[in-house]
């Protein structure tokens, strides 16, 4: 697809007039990060649960919460219930993953790729607690 034609479905998709695809576009980070979505699709980004313990919602070592490579939700393939609470640490390595992509490097490699729910725990004063492993795999 031609940068143009990708920049009109860009608008279309937002719904954004001339003039505020204009401002959009005058931001060099904007542009970069638009420029480079299609090959970002050629992703999922996977939170695995490789630890779980006292989870209300259910979350068990396997289950995958699966996002498109623009870091939505594809509900198909996460499980029927996903806690608020697990989503939340998902935005900041989501956004790692993102600048890898747009380095053109592998975000596999990132150095950080574990995070955990924002409950704190039994022992300290939460409900429970799940550990996910981050990675990144072709659609």
């Amino acid at each position: 697809m031609s940068k143009e034609k990708l920049w009109k479905a860009f608008q279309q998709h937002m719904g954004y007039t001339d003039e505020e695809l204009a401002l959009f576009r005058a931001n060099p980070r904007n542009t970069r990060l638009v420029e480079e979505t299609p090959e970002f699709m050629k992703y999922k980004i996977i939170a695995e649960v490789i630890e779980s313990h006292g989870c209300h919602s259910l979350h068990r070592v396997g289950d995958r919460i699966v996002m498109n490579g623009n870091g939505q939700l594809i509900r198909d393939e996460c499980p029927e219930v996903v806690c608020i609470w697990a989503l939340q640490p998902l935005a900041g390595i989501v956004g790692i993953i993102f600048e890898r992509f747009a380095e053109h490097l592998d975000p596999n490699q990132m150095l950080f790729n574990r995070v955990h729910c924002h409950d704190v725990g039994l022992r300290c004063g939460g409900w429970g607690q799940i550990l996910m492993k981050v990675y990144v795999e072709p659609c």
